[in-house]
């Protein structure tokens, strides 16, 4: 049963009137903080591709090795966009486990979110975690308050999970990214995770109605559209990979239904210039 979350501390209303990403996301990986709007939406995707938990799950695990990975390769300073409902072990966990000076900033537009950011602000001494309430299309605003926790001269990994395809082309999806990648430091990384159609275009195509129904975006985009994001940076092996297929032996196999691929491609790549 879905519980009433916690009102935002902000004085933010929370807009139960339709379906948010946030909460729909929340209530795949089997958490209580959203409402019955976001379930029955999720519920609904559902009927189109009965495996929608299996996707919150695989891209959360994608998550966790690309951190394991990164903090490995010297990675100290961590901005998550898109950062959701906090679920343990979140990103700053991960990081500051591997090496507790860590810094991470957060940043998402849900009001829910910032009602949690408690949970997301539990650092260790040695390091920091700063949540910034901001939407992914202010690039500006996001790169102004990240700055005064990051030290934008160093590198910093820039993460945008299963984020970009809520974001349109005609919202400026590829120029977000290069707006924030730009002012990062060379050997910074950028970690993305996105939806496809790749596999299934008929079952992507229904899905984006059902968003586009209730006033939402839902953009699949092709492997060679996510290879887009990150053009002038260099891949990090094995490239653009199916998400459940990106460095399987930093984390536990995420069990699946069926034997088809999670439709979902991620990669992490560097800015030149990086001296491992």
């Amino acid at each position: 049963m879905t519980q009433d979350p916690a009102a935002p501390k902000s004085g933010q209303s929370i807009d139960t009137s339709k379906p948010h990403p946030a909460r729909m996301y929340d209530w795949f990986l089997g958490g209580k903080d959203n409402y019955p709007v976001d379930e029955a939406m999720a519920r609904q995707l559902l009927t189109v591709d009965a495996r929608g938990r299996d996707m919150a799950r695989v891209n959360r695990a994608f998550m966790h090795r690309a951190i394991r990975w990164l903090s490995a390769h010297g990675v100290r300073q961590y901005l998550d966009v898109g950062t959701g409902i906090p679920t343990e072990p979140n990103l700053h966990q991960i990081a500051q486990e591997a090496a507790p000076e860590s810094r991470i900033v957060y940043c998402d537009n849900d009001p829910i979110v910032l009602a949690h950011a408690a949970a997301l602000l539990r650092s260790t001494p040695e390091g920091a975690t700063e949540y910034i309430q901001a939407d992914a299309r202010e690039p500006e605003v996001i790169l102004e308050r990240a700055g005064k926790v990051l030290d934008f001269d160093q590198p910093i990994a820039l993460s945008m999970l299963a984020l970009l395809h809520f974001v349109g082309d005609e919202d400026g999806a590829y120029e977000l990214v290069s707006k924030i990648v730009e002012k990062l430091a060379p050997g910074s990384y950028l970690v993305l995770s996105h939806v496809t159609g790749d596999f299934d275009p008929e079952g992507a195509a229904k899905a984006s109605a059902m968003y586009r129904a209730r006033g939402l975006t839902l953009r699949p985009r092709s492997r060679d559209e996510l290879a887009a994001f990150f053009d002038g940076l260099e891949f990090v092996e094995p490239g653009v990979s199916l998400t459940a297929e990106w460095h399987p032996e930093l984390g536990e196999p995420v069990p699946v239904q069926g034997d088809d691929p999670i439709p979902g491609w991620a990669a992490v790549a560097r800015m030149t210039g990086y001296a491992p």
